[in-house]
């Protein structure tokens, strides 16, 4: 059996927010207790709406940010900042603005090639240009490419030489942080065709994030739904689209877009507001908006369990 490249347990991640005038300091906990594990060659989706979570998590795998509590192995090395510059290596993300993401001032080739310039520096010039050419041909992209600015490309073409820098240092996980949101419908195909790709060849480990469950229904192998911090539903894609068993993944389903529009629709809306991520309810944080809530829904805080497929719920879907 293939050992994880990525493995975490209980992973937290807090963060102090200043109370105002005479108030004590608060504390947000964006991820609040996370497992799971990521196989090379597999993708793991994590999904859910702004503010879950699901971008800090990227940050903590990316190593941007260090973890609270729990523990983050990476390789069956402990994720500590003592240990980050070896590690780095190892995972590199690709961020959600192709348009942000590439510094205007700079050729294609000095892009790419500054990964190599940073952490491998007994490389000659010519072994960078010529590892840079290899890789803008590996996503796609012309020869003629290499000397040009990124302002000179479009969007797709953009996320394209983004891909090419992760994948500069051989690494063995992607952290792909919303990856075609920001791009055209037309051009999402073609990336995700991409990435497909890419994993098929290199046996790269993908942590997908993402809001789109459509997207994630192409791409993923395994799914985590996030809320206020918490996963509240892990399975793997087949049997999460199949039969979702928590109410809060049962209501994204619904509200995904369908190919064809003459089909049956059953959207679920969620009524209530969203509770406060400084000030979550006792007990399950979904039941102020969830449909079947009871009274024990309010009183104790389900977990999940240690199924292939499970909810943190104590009524989940029929």
């Amino acid at each position: 059996m293939t050992q994880p490249v990525i493995e975490a347990n209980a992973l937290q991640r807090h963060y102090n927010v200043n109370g105002g005038l005479f108030q004590p300091p608060q504390t947000l906990k964006a991820v609040a207790g996370l497992d799971f594990k990521l196989s090379p060659g597999k993708t793991l989706a994590v999904v859910g709406e702004s503010g879950c979570g699901k971008s800090t998590l990227a940050r903590m795998v990316a190593m941007i940010e260090e973890p609270t509590a729990g523990e983050l192995t990476i390789d069956g090395k402990r994720v500590l900042p003592e240990h980050w510059a070896d590690l780095r290596q190892s995972v590199q993300i690709v961020f959600q603005d192709p348009y942000g993401s590439l510094n205007p001032r700079h050729r294609i080739g000095a892009i790419l090639q500054e990964p190599l310039v940073i952490n491998k520096p007994d490389l000659s010039r010519e072994e960078r240009e010529a590892k840079a050419r290899e890789m803008l041909k590996l996503v796609g992209l012309r020869p003629e490419h290499f000397d040009r600015y990124p302002h000179m490309f479009s969007g797709g073409q953009r996320q394209r030489i983004a891909v090419a820098r992760a994948l500069m240092l051989d690494p063995k996980v992607l952290v792909l942080d919303e990856p075609v949101s920001a791009l055209d419908l037309s051009i999402q195909s073609a990336i995700l065709n991409l990435l497909t790709e890419l994993q098929d060849r290199l046996q790269l480990a993908y942590l997908f994030i993402s809001h789109d469950l459509s997207v994630v229904r192409h791409v993923a192998d395994d799914v985590i739904v996030m809320y206020l911090g918490r996963a509240v539903e892990r399975g793997s894609k087949e049997a999460l689209f199949a039969a979702p068993k928590h109410p809060y993944t049962k209501a994204l389903l619904s509200a995904t877009p369908r190919a064809n529009p003459a089909a049956e629709k059953d959207r679920i809306k969620l009524t209530g507001e969203l509770p406060s991520p400084l000030s979550i309810p006792d007990g399950c944080p979904f039941a102020p908006r969830c449909w079947k809530v009871q009274d024990r829904c309010r009183a104790e805080q389900p977990t999940l369990s240690h199924d292939p497929h499970s909810a943190a719920c104590f009524f989940p879907m029929d």
